[in-house]
């Protein structure tokens, strides 16, 4: 699979220019495994689980890399994307909830199934920058930098205060910033890595029949209904504002997906991610 590559060395370095490539790479390589249980007693499940690695050199279509002078680009930036999942789990199960033969509870109890989803992974990289921009007139500052920090040796990458949201932080002081102010720092791209996302969705459903072709279907669905919070990754630029510190986790999983529309992503209402909710529906089948 390849990329379109861009990298902008500092133009206030003499003799230095601009430069498109094409010859950005990435490998993806898993192990997928599955088990399916096809509808008997009234029951169905699915459930599999992968194991997966992506490493590449940039994992959008338009990139900026800060790149010294005598550094090969590719290799510099070569690390996991920024999609790596590296644990994903998921499971299925439908029941069709067994009624009394006869009687008045035959017609309360009858028609009544369910429906379950639990989805869990391990977590995103997270691309530690300084928040600087060594390119200036361009937007490549906060969360979009491009150039990373040094290491502390020593320190330790998280913290784990109480009341942090997810339960840890990213540590600020494991990491300094190059000199000079164009430099790029000795931290690997996407070296560091989020929160992991846990949800069980249930479904509860019943058939009414009227006629052999006419039936009205009434559900209820509770999405995460353990109400397990999940978090976004962490505000990753060394120079980040106090209102939203950097190593914090700022927004819940549904709203650091994105916001639907333009901005990408599913409305957060339907979103994984985010608190409990519950939605009531009627469906007519004709």
């Amino acid at each position: 699979m390849r990329h379109d590559l861009y990298f902008k060395p500092n133009p206030s370095f003499t003799g230095e220019f601009d430069v498109l490539s094409s010859h950005g790479t990435s490998n993806y390589n898993a192990l997928q495994a599955e088990y399916r249980h096809r509808a008997s007693h009234g029951l169905q499940t699915l459930v599999s689980y992968t194991w997966a690695h992506t490493i590449d050199d940039v994992s959008s279509d338009g990139n900026y890399q800060n790149v010294p002078p005598g550094a090969e680009p590719v290799s510099l930036d070569r690390g996991p994307s920024d999609y790596d999942i590296r644990h994903t789990f998921s499971a299925a199960v439908s029941y069709d909830i067994p009624r009394p033969h006869n009687g008045v509870l035959k017609q309360i109890l009858g028609n009544w199934s369910t429906d379950s989803i639990i989805y869990a992974r391990s977590s995103l990289p997270v691309n530690v920058v300084t928040g600087n921009n060594p390119f200036p007139g361009t937007l490549l500052f906060g969360a979009n930098s491009v150039q990373r920090p040094n290491l502390v040796p020593g320190a330790p990458f998280y913290l784990h205060p109480s009341g942090a949201p997810g339960g840890k932080i990213i540590n600020a002081a494991a990491f300094s910033t190059p000199v000079p102010a164009t430099a790029q720092g000795d931290l690997g791209r996407n070296a560091l890595r989020g929160f992991g996302a846990t949800q069980l969705d249930i479904t509860l459903r019943r058939q009414f029949r009227f006629t052999e072709r006419f039936s009205l279907q009434f559900r209820g669905d509770f999405f995460n209904i353990l109400n397990h919070p999940n978090f976004g990754n962490p505000i990753n630029y060394l120079n980040a504002s106090a209102t939203t510190p950097f190593g914090y986790a700022t927004q819940m999983l549904n709203n650091y997906l994105g916001a639907g529309g333009q901005s990408g992503g599913l409305n957060p209402l339907y979103q994984i991610g985010g608190p409990r909710s519950i939605q009531l529906a009627l469906k007519l089948q004709f």
